[in-house]
């Protein structure tokens, strides 16, 4: 075990740290979320997050870029006013899901790549995020960490969730930043090294959970918004194994809420809101992980992030 982990073992054992503004009494546990755009952080482990800080968790969201380039989603937003200020707009949505929420959140200031869309496939534009070189792109995250001290990072697959090149580029300067953290020789000027135990890749749309509720919406008589998937899920490519389900139903509802905080990306009578609450708590009451990096001992599968974790901080 490398001399900055066993410091981070310490530290965390100790639970030390640099006294920061809303920091009061709790479980000495931090979790930060990495997300590509304002809304993501909303559809991929809300529920996870408002259980942890319902638990005494610090939890802070990073938010790559400001969405600039999002399309209006819901066709009740759809007013010039709104599509000529976008970036202000969801900056504003934004604010409203991280106080429903209970969370920190810090913006990395880079600009939304948008998504190309055509055949053959646009250049992306000049200065956005999926151009910017890895190191560049990653060093404000890594004085994110080194402020904020987590012990666990959530972030995407390789594949981004979905092919977006903001959410690949969010995945690579999250992995840089989980390596580079706690190396004193890297991205000098960035703050004190600290060492995240844990890394995990949301696993939101799997498979065997888009199967269940499929048969779960037909089992109670209901249309199934997952008629279409299914299809899909034939020739999708192999999935991460899940290996950390986290039980959060008692937290869908401010999801929910949070989702909705996103106008202009979130239709009310749309598909994220097709399957009521009681189905979802009945048939799969958890959101889910892979544990792609960790520093600590812990036995799979788990149900909690902090597994392993939770043992060296005290109370």
């Amino acid at each position: 075990m490398s001399e900055s982990v066993e410091e981070s073992l310490e530290s965390a054992a100790e639970n030390r740290g640099p006294a920061r503004s809303g920091a009061g009494s709790g479980s000495g546990l931090r979790l930060m979320a990495v997300h590509a755009h304002p809304d993501d952080e909303s559809s991929k482990g809300a529920a996870t997050m408002a259980r942890y800080v319902a638990d005494g968790v610090e939890v802070m969201v990073v938010t790559c870029t400001g969405g600039e380039r999002g399309s209006i989603l819901n066709p009740a937003m759809e007013r010039p006013e709104i599509e000529a200020n976008i970036g202000r707009v969801r900056n504003e949505e934004m604010a409203r899901a991280r106080e429903i929420l209970g969370v920190e959140q810090r913006w990395l200031g880079f600009v939304d790549s948008g998504f190309p869309e055509g055949d053959p496939l646009p250049p992306l534009p000049e200065g956005c995020f999926a151009l910017e070189p890895l190191d560049a792109a990653s060093e404000p995250l890594v004085r994110i960490v080194r402020e904020f001290r987590p012990h666990v990072i959530l972030t995407y697959d390789e594949r981004g969730g979905y092919p977006h090149p903001d959410h690949v580029k969010c995945h690579e300067v999250s992995v840089e930043a989980f390596e580079a953290a706690g190396d004193p020789e890297r991205y000098p000027g960035t703050g004190d090294p600290w060492q995240p135990l844990k890394l995990y890749y949301h696993m939101t749309f799997t498979k065997e959970r888009t199967l269940t509720l499929h048969r779960a919406m037909l089992d109670a008589g209901l249309e199934s918004p997952y008629e279409d998937w299914i299809k899909r899920l034939e020739d999708a490519p192999p999935q991460w194994e899940v290996t950390t389900r986290v039980p959060c139903g008692d937290f869908f509802e401010t999801r929910d809420r949070a989702l909705l905080a996103h106008a202009t990306q979130i239709d009310p009578n749309g598909f994220w809101f097709a399957v009521p609450l009681d189905v979802q708590r009945e048939a799969w009451p958890t959101e889910d992980y892979h544990l792609a990096r960790s520093l600590v001992d812990t036995e799979l599968p788990e149900d909690d992030l902090f597994a392993g974790v939770r043992e060296k901080v005290s109370l």
